[in-house]
């Protein structure tokens, strides 16, 4: 038949003045879906009764005190073969000789020696104990008798009737008959109850060892959220770890494995306990399964950390509480303490808490810093805190170049002697000036007299990964960015590396996703300090924080990006690491952009008053010599120190900042020297006219001179390069 259904209706409106119109209209229903066979709805329904979670709870439940009593009756099997046997010496006998403890291992030799002799003793007495028995039993039985007749007498002389002779003995054979009554009775139960008792204590053995497959167990249990560590779950996790040397060597052990623990120490929100493993395994082997071993011991990936101490073959492992270190720490001192100052030079800079829940102070005397990580992990307010720390040391000058530009640094405007914000090519250039202009500072700092002090300069550079990778070129086509020999950032930054400790002139960098491109491996290495964020790889984390600190179990790479924000491994000697530790994590405070202006204002406070620069001026270009000569006038000689006053005059910008060393430097250059007159030092006119003159010679010459530069563009074959030319004023 057709699906079509034929339905008569009337038309609601027929024609006037017509008869009403009957029509037919087909209707056609959509097609109802098909049903789908007996055999398919009969599989949907066992999966749906299958997969329901009171189905899936049943058979768990099932499976799970089947599995007490079983595995609870080779438990009471295996403690019994041991009572009876000596395979727990035995086992003993074999971790001592693993663990290398000879004379341990012959002391339990010795026992188990003992424990053979003794039940060789017991077996003898066997094959005589049942004739000595037998006539034990009779002599017991006719003494037994004999006390009873003798009391049968007593109680008829007292009665005077014979027959109560036999009374107490027909009074035990009566209750003897009575207990054979009651065995008689209860002994059908009895062998059916038996069993039963018997099967419940095997499962009371095996519900108390949680003796069930992990999926088995109950949600509470089978999760193990905030389980307490203890030696058994340790060695028990360690044993699960897929390899195969431990887990060997753990079965053999006569103590279960927990020889190889140390003692387990609270530490902070968690416990720390040195693991010694057998020989055969290394330590490399546990590293690598960090996952696994935290998984092993009911925690996440983050909260199980492995460092190698100086321990041979030792593993030291921390453990967090479940949970706790999503719990952020407390406020910084530097907020809560309004009266806290700072010290360059023996202070240490507050910077948060280590993993135990100590605080964690970093020195930062005489060491250049580096601060690496991926976006968006807190490596600023890392970097902040600890200028913000130094800048309530009113000696300490700064020097910041902000290559992000959106305000992170904007309050230290008014404390810091230049401030560069912006994240282009020309910000690159200025702040690559900022710091060719430190290295000059630098060298003016390195001739001053011995034992000159000079106040630390902190020359800092947040994503510095800009200024590595500008294209820019100056007019001399040498590089802003790059890592070759004529990159001027990288030039700047590694002579401050090599020398800028000696005189306080310090390099802290902050970049981004460490690559070989953005961050040469000879500034990485130049860095005392060195810290960082999550990153994304292991060769990522070797090149923030070296080798060696990788090697001993730094792994910024396993922090989680995002939840574990603001939290950073450390490697340097300005912060206290544990014993045998090549590194520490740190969890930093967070100080938001309201506390670090506050923390800024109480430093500007103590301070004379700075005026920031935000752009390094490019003045006119200055001869130095010909300035010299035209401040001498007339005078056939001038004192140096009436030299110094008159260049300060002629120009402060480029000569405000000048010392005799500046001066002498110039005029030795150019053949000038200044000399003693009447116990002063002078400067001859004629010298410098002199000087002057022999210059202009020299460069007329050179005009014309055809013959081929020297390799780093200083000057021709054979000759000199021209003198420096004097360091920009300091401000």
């Amino acid at each position: 038949m057709s699906d079509n259904v034929v339905r008569l209706h009337k038309d609601p409106e027929p024609p006037a003045q017509d008869a009403p119109v009957t029509t037919l209209t087909v209707v056609s229903d959509p097609p109802s879906a098909p049903v789908a066979p007996l055999w398919v709805r009969s599989g949907r329904a066992v999966k749906r009764i299958a997969t329901d979670e009171k189905t899936t709870a049943t058979l768990r439940a099932a499976a799970r005190h089947g599995m007490y009593t079983f595995n609870g009756g080779r438990i009471v099997a295996r403690r019994t073969w041991d009572g009876r046997t000596g395979s727990r010496y035995e086992r003993m006998i074999r971790a001592a000789e693993t663990a290398g403890n000879h004379e341990l291992a012959e002391e339990w030799e010795e026992r188990l020696q003992r424990f053979r002799d003794a039940r060789h003793r017991r077996r003898m007495d066997l094959l005589t104990s049942p004739v000595d028995v037998a006539k034990g039993a009779a002599i017991g039985t006719g003494m037994s008798i004999g006390t009873l007749i003798a009391l049968g007498i007593v109680m008829a002389l007292n009665t005077k009737d014979v027959a109560d002779v036999i009374t107490p003995l027909s009074a035990v054979i009566e209750f003897i008959g009575l207990l054979i009554t009651i065995v008689q009775v209860v002994w059908p139960y009895a062998i059916t109850l038996g069993p039963l008792f018997a099967l419940l204590a095997l499962w009371s053995v095996g519900h108390k060892q949680q003796a069930a497959p992990n999926w088995a167990l109950p949600d509470n249990v089978r999760n193990g959220e905030g389980e307490p560590i203890t030696p058994s779950i340790v060695v028990k996790a360690l044993r699960d770890l897929g390899v195969p040397a431990l887990r060997n060597a753990i079965k053999e052990m006569g103590d279960a494995g927990a020889g190889m623990l140390g003692p387990i120490r609270i530490a902070g929100c968690g416990v720390e306990v040195d693991v010694t493993l057998p020989s055969g395994v290394s330590t490399v082997e546990v590293q690598q399964r960090r996952r696994k071993l935290a998984e092993n011991l009911t925690r996440h990936e983050h909260e199980v950390f492995i460092t190698i101490p100086q321990a041979a073959r030792t593993v030291r492992l921390w453990v967090a509480d479940s949970g706790a270190l999503d719990e952020p720490i407390g406020p910084s001192p530097l907020v809560t303490d309004e009266t806290m100052t700072a010290d360059y030079a023996k202070g240490k800079a507050p910077w948060g808490q280590d993993l135990r829940g100590d605080a964690a102070a970093l020195s930062l005397y005489q060491r250049h810093l580096l601060i690496t990580g991926l976006s968006n992990q807190g490596k600023t307010v890392a970097l902040r805190s600890l200028a913000l720390w130094l800048s309530l040391d009113k000696s300490v000058q700064f020097l910041m170049g902000d290559l992000k530009g959106v305000g992170d640094w904007a309050m230290f405007d008014g404390l810091a002697t230049t401030l560069i914000q912006g994240p282009t090519d020309e910000h690159v250039i200025q702040v690559t000036e900022m710091v060719e202009g430190a290295v000059d500072e630098m060298n003016r700092r390195i001739q001053a007299p011995p034992g000159t002090k000079f106040p630390p300069l902190i020359v800092l550079v947040d994503e510095a990964q800009v200024a590595f990778m500008c294209p820019a070129k100056d007019e001399d086509k040498r590089p802003y960015g790059g890592a070759k020999a004529n990159s001027r950032y990288f030039m700047a930054v590694r002579k401050i590396h090599n020398q800028g400790r000696a005189v306080n002139v310090l390099m802290w960098q902050g970049t981004q996703d460490p690559t070989n491109e953005n961050l040469p491996k000879l500034v990485r290495e130049g860095a005392h300090t060195r810290a960082s964020l999550a990153l994304g790889t292991e060769s990522q984390a070797r090149m923030a924080l070296g080798d060696k600190a990788v090697d001993g179990g730094a792994a910024p790479n396993l922090l989680r990006p995002g939840l574990d924000r603001g939290t950073l491994v450390v490697a340097s000697d300005g912060i206290t690491i544990p014993a045998g530790q090549s590194s520490i994590t740190v969890r930093t405070h967070y100080i938001d952009d309201d506390a670090a202006e506050a923390i800024t204002d109480r430093a500007k406070a103590i301070r004379d008053g700075v005026t920031t620069l935000h752009a390094i001026e490019r003045g006119e270009e200055r001869d130095p010599l010909a300035d010299i000569a035209s401040v001498l006038g007339e005078s056939s000689r001038v004192r140096t120190k009436d030299v110094l006053t008159r260049l300060a005059n002629l120009n402060q910008d480029a000569y405000g900042g000048w010392s005799f060393i500046d001066l002498k430097r110039v005029l030795d250059d150019a053949g000038a020297e200044p000399y003693k007159s009447d116990g002063v030092m002078v400067v001859s006119r004629d010298r410098v006219t002199r000087a002057l003159a022999n210059r202009d010679d020299e460069g007329s010459a050179s005009a014309t001179d055809d013959r081929e530069p020297t390799p780093d563009g200083s000057g021709r074959q054979g000759e000199l390069p021209n003198p420096l030319p004097a360091p920009p004023p300091w401000p």
